[in-house]
């Protein structure tokens, strides 16, 4: 059985187009069998595991999926397979008001950037990024099952933070189901929202700056943040440092590299070409797309232990038999039709290219997407470590 507060399937989506409209009708509060903290599903017995490079031996939990079963060709539906339910919380009881000095942006070509530390960041934080990082959210909700994270660290947890908060709607999830925790989320950019549970707050600060003021925590959480950190072990470091003895940092994130397990995606697709050259683009900025493949060494290098990972396969686009996948996958391809138009900004200009250049890459990666025929997925990495207990 499906989670009745996430997208529902068979009934009519005809008003569903963007990340907009899924941002502003998902609800992201999962059944009471979904709340952090129940057990993971053991693997069936045979699944294989993931060899991830740099591993060494130890205790590790892996969740890898097989290659995914693809849907009959006359059986492939679009967006109008989907439909969202509606109403979303915006606010809490008791709630309290985030306040910030911090509201200084950039704009180039139409597009809202975040200016504080010389806006490195090249990715809007406009109001169409903020809808698809909420989109996203709902996405890994359903891919994980309602879990919000992995990390065993109890039913009482006291500190969270969450790192690269972007909307906050993680941390708001957070201090909802831990009313007794402090919950904080950080950001470059102060776009989180106005009114918050009581035990949840937002600070404008830079994660990558010498020192973390936090300590004692429970929990420091990671979404989609390593692939555009410039110096990650360093804030591993500062990561290990908040942790109270026995705490757990845990990261999510996806490796920006299109793969295919059935031979239905050319050498020259033009989606894989597009996160290629993606890749190289973000290198200009000092950032790594791929690094979520390889990160437990740098984990070791902090000072974690009882370094864990669960991998998941996530189809880019609704080509997969299983229902559940299909609702992912839609999610995914929505993602990426909409972070196109930001990838031509910044990124793909660092590179030098024309404009005539990027328009064509976009254009071609924007037609590959519409085939369900080729079955390309992405990789999402689960990341989670213990600071050593005294």
């Amino acid at each position: 059985m499906g989670n009745p507060d996430l997208p529902s399937l068979g009934a009519d989506t005809s008003d569903i187009v963007n990340s907009s409209t899924v941002a502003s009708k998902v609800t992201t509060k999962p059944p009471a069998d979904r709340l952090p903290g129940n057990p993971t599903p053991a693997p069936a017995p045979g699944s294989p595991a993931l060899n991830i490079p740099g591993s060494s031996p130890g205790p590790r939990q892996h969740e890898h999926h097989p290659s995914i079963v693809p849907a009959d060709p006359d059986d492939v539906h679009d967006v109008d397979e989907f439909t969202f339910t509606d109403g979303y919380a915006t606010s809490s009881t008791g709630s309290t008001s985030v306040t910030s000095s911090v509201y200084a942006h950039t704009y180039e070509n139409g597009r809202r950037y975040q200016h504080f530390k010389n806006g490195r960041y090249p990715i809007p934080n406009d109001d169409e990024e903020l809808n698809r990082e909420d989109m996203k959210h709902a996405m890994l909700l359903e891919l994980c099952d309602g879990k919000l994270f992995y990390a065993p660290i109890g039913e009482h947890p006291q500190k969270v933070l969450d790192i690269g908060t972007g909307t906050g709607i993680w941390a708001i999830e957070m201090g909802d189901r831990f009313p007794e925790a402090r919950v904080r989320g950080i950001d470059l950019s102060p776009t989180q929202a106005v009114w918050v549970p009581p035990n949840v707050d937002f600070l404008v600060d830079d994660c990558e700056k010498e020192e973390w003021l936090d300590r004692d925590v429970d929990l420091v959480h990671f979404r989609f943040m390593t692939v555009i950190l410039k110096d990650v072990p360093t804030v591993l470091k500062h990561a290990y440092e908040s942790l109270k003895p026995g705490g757990w940092i845990e990261l999510q994130e996806l490796c920006a590299e299109v793969l295919c397990d059935d031979n239905s995606m050319p050498e020259d697709d033009p989606v894989k070409y597009l996160y290629e050259v993606a890749y190289r683009a973000f290198a200009q900025f000092g950032m790594d797309v791929r690094l979520p493949k390889v990160l437990e060494p740098l984990l070791r290098d902090a000072g974690f232990e009882n370094i864990q990972c669960i991998v998941k396969k996530v189809p880019i686009g609704p080509w997969a038999r299983d229902k559940t996948l299909r609702v992912i996958g839609m999610y995914q391809k929505m993602a990426v039709q909409e972070l196109l138009p930001a990838l031509g900004g910044r990124p793909f200009s660092a590179l030098g290219l024309s404009q005539v250049e990027i328009q064509a890459t976009l254009g071609r990666a924007r037609h590959g997407l519409a085939d369900m025929s080729v079955h390309r997925y992405f990789r999402y990495f689960f990341w989670f470590a213990q600071k050593a207990p005294k």
